[in-house]
């Protein structure tokens, strides 16, 4: 018995131990996230809600571009932990509405393009999620789309 347990923890001690942290989304990343996609909008005469969550839904970072009333902001919000909640963006859920009877009435379903996750620069780790809302729900999701890329991360896996 004691040699079936030393070479067990001879085993234990030879695994490599990962000391790198996982990537996440802190406040520093998400107004990053938030100022490209108000870039953006600026850029082509828009104004947007923008709002960042974490992969829990939980608000990080946003911002309410002038000529924003606070329905589009809390719209942001609804599009973003959708797709905090189900990992993929509001535009699939538009389209899954379409093909799954009553999934358009399933818990923190959105199906207005808008919300899209925001993944690690490799694409491997979702962080969290990005809404934007106050123009046509394409310009929403373009908006979104090119703060995350500005902040050098992915809004898709690879």
């Amino acid at each position: 018995m004691r040699y079936i347990l030393m070479i067990a923890a001879a085993a234990l001690t030879t695994v490599p131990v990962q000391s790198q942290t996982p990537p996440r989304l802190d406040a520093r990343i998400a107004q990053a996230v938030v100022n490209g996609c108000a870039a953006h909008a600026a850029g082509k005469k828009q104004s947007h809600a923008i709002v960042v969550v974490d992969t829990g839904g939980h608000l990080v970072a946003a911002l309410r571009m002038d000529g924003n009333g606070s329905g589009m902001m809390d719209f942001a919000l609804a599009k973003a932990q959708a797709v905090a909640a189900w990992g993929f963006p509001t535009a699939d859920m538009a389209e899954g509405a379409k093909e799954t009877p009553g999934f358009a009435f399933a818990p923190h379903v959105v199906t207005v393009a808008g919300g899209v996750p925001i993944f690690s620069a490799d694409g491997m780790a979702r962080l969290g999620a990005a809404g934007a809302s106050g123009e046509a729900p394409a310009d929403d999701a373009a908006c979104v789309v090119a703060g995350i890329a500005a902040a050098g991360l992915r809004s898709a896996r690879p």
